[in-house]
């Protein structure tokens, strides 16, 4: 799917997960592991086109915030393996 998209926004996306990776790195420093920076970033990337219940934004949230940890955590191998060189 990633390499479906167009050329700018994967270009942005290998960037965003390229940074969010580096802080998973230093997460023993940070305490901002996968996880933690998912729940902070996942309600900002996607959301609902339309208003829905606050049970259906809950759940839309947390695959969403899943998402987001897949990605962070496996970046290097979506985005390409030498992510940090963006750097």
């Amino acid at each position: 799917l990633v390499n479906q998209l167009p050329e700018a926004n994967l270009i942005l996306l290998r960037h965003l997960f390229g940074v969010l990776h580096h802080i998973e790195q230093n997460s023993s420093v940070n305490q901002m592991n996968a996880f933690n920076l998912a729940l902070c970033i996942a309600p900002n990337m996607l959301w609902l086109p339309s208003p829905t219940g606050p049970e259906e934004e809950s759940r839309s949230t947390k695959k969403v915030a899943l998402l987001v940890q897949f990605l962070i955590e496996n970046s290097g191998e979506i985005f390409g393996g030498d992510i940090a060189s963006l750097f």
